[in-house]
């Protein structure tokens, strides 16, 4: 789906503004947190809340946590069947954005609720103070932090044995590479085994444009403008959008995947024709296919990146999906 026509003047667009950041001249970012504003954790059982929340470290040093999301209907069940680990990647084009934003806090406590699982929705250091792979040592180290984790709810509640990895825009496509990773390694996980993952309008890119970029230019959600400088604050300065953390599909993409044959994960792809990158996602889902794996995507009409959060009815629709994509897998 890629083309070599030129990439038209996106000069319209001012992506510093349309983000609300501005560049630092030490190269950091000053974000505005009002954009975004954070949710309290709610971990207290004796409050009507039907999906409880915790907040626990990662790694002090980095400034690195995560937020648990753990359903009631769990407490106290005389049922000894745990429910499945959910690791949450949250979007925000590894720019913006964490685990307590209002954003992501509400769409993990829905997945904990609507599956029903026992959710981790994990932080990660942010570009372009710490520009990838910093993400993805992050989420790799949380993997292996919730393995050998003793936390309550975790022990408990949560069947290491059925884990999924979600991600939504940065955070698919963290969940792809942090499975790269975890594939070479996925013995040192145990107990925790992962089943399967979930890429949600994922957050790919190459230099090349394609169809759906051309013709979603201006976007008013997500203009390409505002694409290009994501990547040209998260990838090292000496990368372009051609590198293997933008573009999966470069040199035909990773041996690993082939690795990950043998483990059985499964994948499913979603996102909306109303996104500029839909053909990067239908590209992605179209590589894990060649590669033998076992892929299910559904891309739907219309919509927009990041949809889901503003659509009640395109987030029941993916719920549903995700929904009947767990079941599957873990039966």
């Amino acid at each position: 789906m890629s083309t070599e026509t030129p990439s038209p003047s996106i000069s319209s667009v001012d992506p510093y503004k349309h983000l609300e950041i501005t560049l630092n001249p030490n190269g950091s970012l000053t974000r505005n947190f009002n954009r975004f504003p954070d949710a309290p954790a709610a971990p207290d059982p004796s409050l009507p809340n039907t999906v409880l929340s915790k907040d626990i470290p990662i790694n002090p040093s980095k400034g690195t946590g995560m937020r648990l999301f753990l359903p009631r209907c769990a407490l106290g069940s005389p049922s000894s069947k745990k429910l499945p680990l959910v690791v949450y990647f949250h979007g925000g084009g590894f720019i913006l954005c964490g685990p307590r934003n209002n954003l992501f806090h509400e769409f993990c406590l829905d997945i904990a609720g609507e599956l029903p699982a026992v959710v981790a929705s994990v932080g990660y250091r942010l570009a372009p103070e710490h520009r990838l792979p910093a993400a993805y040592d992050d989420a790799v180290e949380a993997l292996h932090i919730i393995a050998a984790s003793s936390e309550e709810w975790l022990v408990q509640y949560a069947d290491l044995n059925t884990c999924y990895l979600i991600g939504s825009s940065a955070g698919a496509n963290l969940a792809y590479h942090v499975g790269l990773r975890l594939a070479e390694s996925h013995d040192s996980l145990a107990p925790l085994s992962i089943r399967g993952l979930i890429l949600h309008q994922p957050f790919f890119g190459g230099t090349k444009r394609t169809e759906s970029e051309l013709r979603e230019v201006n976007n008013p959600m997500f203009p390409l403008g505002v694409i290009d400088l994501i990547w040209e604050l998260a990838l090292s300065a000496s990368a372009n959008r051609d590198h293997e953390y933008c573009n999966p599909t470069v040199n035909g993409g990773s041996k690993v995947l082939d690795k990950i044959r043998t483990l059985g994960w499964r994948y499913l792809v979603t996102g909306c024709r109303g996104d500029p990158l839909v053909d990067r996602q239908v590209e992605a889902a179209r590589l894990l296919e060649k590669k033998g794996l076992t892929v299910e995507s559904h891309f739907d009409d219309g919509g927009f990146h990041g949809v889901e959060f503003s659509d009640i009815f395109r987030k029941k629709a993916l719920f549903f999906l995700v929904k009947n994509f767990v079941s599957t897998v873990s039966n």
